[in-house]
């Protein structure tokens, strides 16, 4: 489950966050290709880029529910 106060320092300020846990996966990278990135280092994706539209929105949304292990959460820093 997303904790907000367990959030990757990369994840850019903005409603949607990563949290701690992420299996490397890639859903959300290949759901949100322009708002999630990978961690090469650590091995785990963050929020690269917040949506800056509604359709950006609607597709991190999506990208949120695609995760398996539930670690991308939309109560960050708005």
């Amino acid at each position: 489950m997303a904790e907000k106060n367990n959030k990757y320092e990369d994840n850019l300020p903005g409603v949607f966050y990563v949290s701690d846990g992420c299996i490397d996966c890639f859903a959300c990278q290949s759901i949100a290709p322009e708002n999630f990135k990978r961690n090469d280092d650590n091995g785990y994706s963050y929020v690269y880029k917040q949506p800056e539209n509604e359709e950006e929105y609607k597709i991190c949304e999506d990208a949120m529910g695609g995760c398996p292990v539930e670690v991308i959460g939309d109560d960050g820093d708005e």
